[in-house]
Formats: C-alpha cells, sequence, structure tokens
C-alpha cells in the first residue's frame, strides 16, 4: 500500500530538512577545520650581525597562510657569544664559527624535515658597514666566511650581506608596526586597514649608528630620504635616516677623544664618569675607529688615565660637541645638514634606547622633567656607591651616565623632540611578544610574507561559506516547521 499525498509531502519536507541540516554541518565543519585544527607551521631564521655582538631569530608562521595573512611570531632570540663579526677582521674564519652555537639550537627547534625549506639569512649592520669603509677586503672577507659556515648547514640559505642605514631603519618600522597589527587588522569578520595616523614612527640606537623612521603628516621634501611601500593594498611613504656614527659604543669612543684632545693628554677629565672613578684605558679604540678623525696628535704607544668628575651639565657640553648644527640653514634640519621633517605621531625606542633607559628605570613613560632628574642624581652619584648599588653589572656600569644624558641630547636636541611630544615615546624592548629590531621587517620583505595586495580572496571565500551555512540553516528551519505543519494537519483530520 502507497504512501498518501500528506505523507508524501511530510516525507519530503523532512527529507529537505535532513539534508540542508547535512549540507550545513558539513559547511560549518569545513570552517571549523581552517580555524581550529593546526596548520603546518613554518619557520624563518635571521641573524642580526650587529657592531657589538650577533643574534639570531627564529620566527614561525601558519603554513596555509603564507603570503597572506598568517602571523608570525618569534620562537627563538639567541644571542651569540663573543663581539660583533666585524671584530674578527684579522681571522675572518672565526667569524663563521661564533654563529655555529646559536645555529645550532635553532636547529634543535626546527623540525629535522623542515631543516633544507627554512630560509636563513644574515644581515650586517652599521659595525661592517664601518669596516667596509675602512678595510672593504676585509669586510668582503667576513661576509664570505659566514656565508660559507651557513651554506654548509642544512638550511636554505638566502644569503650575508650589509644593510645600508636607511634599509636598516625602514625594516625596523615594518617590524613594529606589523607586530602591534598596525598594518591589518580583523574586525567584524573581514580585514581592515588601520587608520594611518595610527601607525608608530621607530627609534634604533645600536653601537654603531642611530636610525629614526617615521610617516610625517605632510609630504617628505627629500627623496633620498624616502621610503615607499606597498603593504596590504595601501601605500606608505616613510621618512628614514640613519646616522652612521652615532650609535651607543661610537658615541663613547668618539667623546673620549674629545676630551683627550682637549685636555693635557695622558690625563682625561672625564665628567660623563662618575666622581671617584679612576682607570687607565688603551688608545687603541680610538685609533682604530674610523669614526674618529682628531686623534694625530696622540701617541698610541701610552695609555691614557681618566678621572671621572660626575659633572652632567659639562658632560652635556661635551656630548653637544659631537653633534654639528651649524651646517643647517632650512628649518627642516635636524644636525650634520639633514633634512628631517618635525617629528609626529608615537615612537617605540628599542635597542639601546630601551637598555639605558630600563637600567635607569625610566621605561614607564615618566614625564620628560622627572627622566632628566633622574640621569643627572645617577651622574651625580660617587662611583664607590654606583658599584656598591650595582655589582655584577661593571661591563657597562661606568658608561649608564654618559648614554643616559647622549639619549637625551640626541632626542631632544638632535631628532627635536619637545617638552610635549616626549609623552609619544615608548621605550620598549618586545611588543606583541616580540624583539623590536629589523630582522623581522626584513625577512618579511624578502620573503614577500606582507603581500602588495589586501587578501580579498581569502575574505570572499570565508564570507561566502557563511552566507552558504545561513541559506541553508534558513532551509533546514523553513523545511521543519513545514513538516511539523503537515503533521499537525494531518493529525487534526
Amino acid at each position: 500500500m502507497g504512501l498518501s499525498r500528506k505523507e508524501r509531502v511530510f516525507v519530503a519536507l523532512l527529507g529537505i530538512a535532513a539534508a540542508s541540516g547535512l549540507t550545513m554541518l558539513l559547511l560549518v565543519l569545513v570552517k571549523a577545520t581552517n580555524v581550529f585544527l593546526p596548520a603546518d607551521t613554518k619557520f624563518g631564521i635571521v641573524f642580526d650581525a650587529g657592531s657589538s655582538h650577533t643574534s639570531l631569530f627564529v620566527y614561525q608562521w601558519p603554513a596555509n597562510k603564507e603570503k597572506d595573512t598568517g602571523v608570525v611570531s618569534q620562537t627563538l632570540a639567541c644571542q651569540i657569544e663573543g663581539p660583533g663579526i666585524a671584530s674578527y677582521a684579522s681571522d675572518p674564519t672565526q667569524a663563521g664559527e661564533s654563529l655555529k652555537s646559536c645555529l645550532e639550537e635553532a636547529l634543535a627547534l626546527i623540525p629535522q624535515s623542515q631543516h633544507q625549506e627554512t630560509p636563513t639569512f644574515l644581515g650586517a649592520t652599521a659595525g661592517m658597514r664601518l669596516l667596509s669603509q675602512k678595510n672593504s677586503s676585509q669586510a668582503r672577507d667576513i661576509l664570505a666566511a659566514v656565508s660559507l659556515t651557513l651554506s654548509k648547514s642544512p638550511v636554505d640559505f638566502w644569503g650575508a650581506e650589509i644593510l645600508a642605514g636607511q634599509d636598516e631603519g625602514a625594516f625596523g618600522w615594518i617590524t613594529i608596526n606589523y607586530v602591534l597589527g598596525l598594518l591589518l587588522q580583523y574586525s567584524s569578520g573581514q580585514w581592515i586597514l588601520p587608520e594611518e595616523r595610527m601607525l608608530v614612527g621607530a627609534l634604533d640606537l645600536g653601537g654603531a649608528s642611530t636610525q629614526i623612521s617615521f610617516v610625517p603628516q605632510g609630504p617628505i621634501l627629500n627623496q633620498s630620504n624616502q621610503v615607499t611601500f606597498r603593504l596590504y593594498g595601501a601605500n606608505y611613504s616613510v621618512y628614514t635616516h640613519s646616522y652612521l656614527c652615532f650609535g651607543r659604543d661610537q658615541v663613547l669612543i668618539r667623546l673620549l677623544a674629545e676630551l683627550a684632545q682637549n685636555s693635557s693628554a695622558p690625563r682625561v677629565q672625564h665628567p660623563c664618569y662618575h666622581s671617584g672613578y679612576q682607570a687607565t684605558l688603551s688608545l687603541v679604540p680610538l685609533y682604530e675607529s674610523p669614526c674618529v678623525h682628531t686623534t694625530d696628535f696622540l701617541n698610541f704607544t701610552q695609555n691614557l688615565t681618566v678621572e671621572g668628575t660626575g659633572n652632567p651639565r659639562d658632560c652635556v657640553a661635551a656630548l653637544r660637541n659631537l653633534f654639528n648644527s651649524s651646517s643647517c640653514k632650512d628649518q627642516d634640519c635636524v644636525f650634520n645638514g639633514v633634512y628631517q621633517p618635525p617629528v609626529h605621531g608615537q615612537f617605540y625606542a628599542f635597542s639601546n634606547f630601551y637598555y639605558t633607559f630600563h637600567f635607569l628605570n625610566l621605561t614607564s613613560r615618566q614625564p620628560l622633567n622627572m627622566v632628566n632628574e633622574t640621569v643627572w642624581k645617577f651622574c651625580q652619584t660617587p662611583w664607590k656607591l654606583v658599584e656598591a648599588s650595582y655589582p655584577g653589572q661593571e661591563r657597562w656600569l661606568r658608561d649608564y651616565c654618559a648614554s643616559g644624558l647622549y639619549i637625551l641630547v640626541l632626542l631632544l636636541e638632535g631628532y627635536k623632540f619637545s617638552e610635549e611630544t616626549w609623552p609619544n615615546i615608548q621605550f620598549q624592548k618586545q611588543a606583541g611578544g616580540m624583539d623590536i629590531g629589523w630582522t623581522l621587517g626584513y625577512m618579511l620583505n624578502l620573503t614577500g610574507m606582507i603581500p602588495a595586495e589586501a587578501p580579498t580572496q581569502w575574505r570572499a571565500q570565508s564570507y561566502s561559506i557563511w552566507t552558504a551555512g545561513v541559506v541553508f540553516a534558513v532551509l533546514t528551519l523553513v523545511a521543519i516547521l513545514g513538516a511539523v505543519a503537515v503533521q499537525l494537519f494531518w493529525t487534526q483530520d
């Protein structure tokens, strides 16, 4: 006996409901798989060969989002023992050997099956830029030595190079804005570009150079200080400049040379060293530094006796002598004849900016008058008391006074920050769980991990899946309600 017409309608509606419900479930499962199941992970390695030391960073990202919207994270930061690679000029082989300990640590972290597909880079900064100026063949030999070591390792080695100062600043700008999520954000089911006013500037203070990079309010009038990027469908014009010989270590060397020139060598009264400090120092670092040009009269076979006076006012005066402000004729000129538009927006200050202010306990965005007072008070503290207060920190202890005052002179009189714009500076080592520096931006740029265009295809696919899911959900509900209505009508009959 066959089904009645009402029974056939009821069964058909239940069938539609079951089919729609099953389709909706499959769509949800597909979407959930994309969201919740662990994706394969890819890795990248970058060596930061700085002037005073070399660091290695390992980054990782989900393979299914490569060159799209995958978020890169940092999984390892390893500091290599010993000096920067430029210090191995007389024995380049040791420059390559020095990389092995941190490289082995990175390879232990990355699955062995992925070693050969892990892109690996080495970028050398101002220390090697200085060596290249002084002796280009020695610089080439060091790059060849580190390249040989890395090419023999089981990674996908992309090469070693000396970064231009402008690139170092620009990649630092990309890094900080990327890790803060200011280049692309996910909101209301789609990827959006944040407003340009949210972008932050980058202030980097290395051992041999310092960089400033930011998006100014108006146009950049000097094209040599402009870098342009197209990231996620937006165009950015970034002002950036790198000052060679204005890094922390080279400034201290230049300062000592300046004081030695103006005193009765071999004895020097040093206003940036604490009162009661006395040491005999070698003149060789002054002679070897390409940043020092005023030492012809010095006898480098002699040593220099340095006595601290702990006078921050005289220290600031001596530091100001390292800046050439007389060459500026235009309004938008800072020092050494360099064009710079007025600073604009929030800034992140990292590297030696952070390390110095962290030691002085000044990374909590204290007002400028408090920062000045803290640095001056520290500089006026007798050396014996400083030594007793900071045991185990002898290596840099004598230099924190000079470094703190130098940062103030550089930011306020060099880069032209003011009491009003000082609160816009954050002194940070990390942001978003990642070390701030040029390395991440460098890797993102070379691998094309930040696409030029916005991820519209991914957004359209995501939107279409959810739209289809909603449609089938409505069909399921209508079919169920229809079946219930038929059942009720049938029962009443």
